[in-house]
């Protein structure tokens, strides 16, 4: 059994699902699984004290969150030493044409740039449309954001995009990952 790390930074709750679902999955292959928000990690947190780490963090704006870029910064050389994956999640991989969600990819490449850290395991997981979590402004930005991608637009409901069993099949592999690791 491995002690798994998946860490995430979340501003809308739908990178924390993410998480949790790799989480279960890790836990599921008898994984010991510590899910943990960057935005406040407990005291003494160190990916030095687990065999594998996953770090998930989500698009706004056209970055990801500031403080998931700095705990990978801070922590680039213990991530390097371990089995490692990062998921990006954001609205740009929910397209159906492989073209319209290269922007999702260019960011997470452009997150690695910007840390220096080269994961064994990367993926891009589409979003969702939070209208109910929305202030009048930002409901009003992501329905015109929506509507020019030919999206979801209407704000009296949510919308949900992400590939669960795509994700699923991920957290397997990065299972199976930690496993020969721990062989080795």
């Amino acid at each position: 059994m491995a002690r798994a790390l998946v860490c995430y930074g979340s501003s809308e709750g739908q990178t924390a699902a993410v998480a949790e679902r790799i989480g279960d999955v890790l836990d599921d292959h008898d994984h010991e699984v510590t899910l943990v928000n960057l935005k406040h990690p407990p005291d003494g947190f160190s990916p030095s004290n687990y065999d594998g780490v996953v770090v998930g963090a989500s698009v706004h704006a056209g970055s990801h969150q500031p403080y998931v870029a700095h705990f990978v910064r801070d922590h680039r050389e213990e991530l390097s030493q371990l089995p490692s994956a990062f998921v990006s999640v954001s609205l740009s991989a929910a397209h159906a044409d492989e073209a319209e969600r290269a922007p999702a990819r260019e960011m997470l490449e452009a997150f690695l740039d910007e840390t220096g850290w080269a994961p064994d395991e990367t993926l891009t997981v589409a979003g969702a449309l939070k209208y109910s979590q929305y202030g009048l402004l930002k409901r009003f930005a992501m329905k015109r954001i929506a509507g020019k991608a030919s999206g979801d637009t209407d704000t009296s409901r949510d919308y949900e995009y992400t590939d669960w069993e795509a994700l699923e099949a991920f957290a397997d592999e990065f299972a199976a990952l930690l496993e020969s690791s721990r062989e080795e």
